[in-house]
């Protein structure tokens, strides 16, 4: 297998955000005294997009259309003034970043978080490290697992697709990666179980980042 770059899923992958999310999403639900829901809860939520993550944030009566849109659009004001309060990268994330640039693998990072709202977090939590690529969510880029985004970030980086990793720690992000002909990698630090990225298509699982470095032996 040559591996010639990596593109990362952000949230649960490189950063964990859930607080942040669970924060800004309990907020708005807390305005509309509706029920909230604790960080545990909010990691099934993730994963689509925000709008999905309102819909299932919502009391089942009250998930009108009326409803999801004016909670989404209340969400994305609370969670863009609140995205990088505590979200962090998680341990090991820093030497993993290291040892791939050492070794010359390019790195990009793929997200179904908003556009805006990845670069703002991709900007101060890896300013350190030189990204090819950073794609979120948003106008003619369809939500993952579609593979549009990702096969574009192929071409952005110069790769074949097969020469690609796409990490991530969700059924989703294994999709993603199987319908874009790339290396499914999942991680076990994230939001979602083994099973669920076994099931999706996983073919490497790490247990910690550094594990990845056995690929590039």
């Amino acid at each position: 297998m040559m591996i010639k770059g990596v593109i990362f899923d952000l949230d649960g992958t490189l950063a964990n955000s859930i607080e942040d999310i669970a924060d800004s999403m309990n907020q708005v639900l807390e305005e509309n005294n509706f029920p909230t829901h604790d960080y545990t809860t909010y990691k099934t939520f993730v994963g689509r997009g925000v709008r999905s993550l309102v819909e299932k944030s919502l009391p089942l009566e009250n998930r009108s259309v009326e409803e999801i849109e004016k909670s989404f659009d209340r969400m994305m004001s609370v969670y863009d003034e609140n995205c990088i309060v505590k979200t962090c990268l998680y341990p090991g994330i820093k030497d993993l970043l290291n040892a791939l640039s050492e070794k010359g693998i390019k790195i990009s990072v793929f997200s179904n978080k908003a556009n805006e709202l990845t670069q703002k977090v991709v900007e101060v939590l890896l300013a350190d490290w030189k990204l090819e690529y950073v794609l979120g969510a948003g106008g003619d880029i369809p939500r993952k697992p579609d593979p549009k985004g990702a096969i574009l970030i192929s071409e952005k980086m110069g790769i074949d697709p097969s020469e690609l990793m796409y990490i991530g720690d969700s059924g989703v992000d294994m999709a993603t990666a199987q319908n874009s002909g790339m290396h499914a990698v999942g991680v076990l630090w994230g939001f979602r179980d083994m099973e669920e990225l076994l099931e999706n298509g996983a073919q490497t699982l790490l247990e910690k980042p550094m594990d990845l470095m056995s690929s590039f032996d």
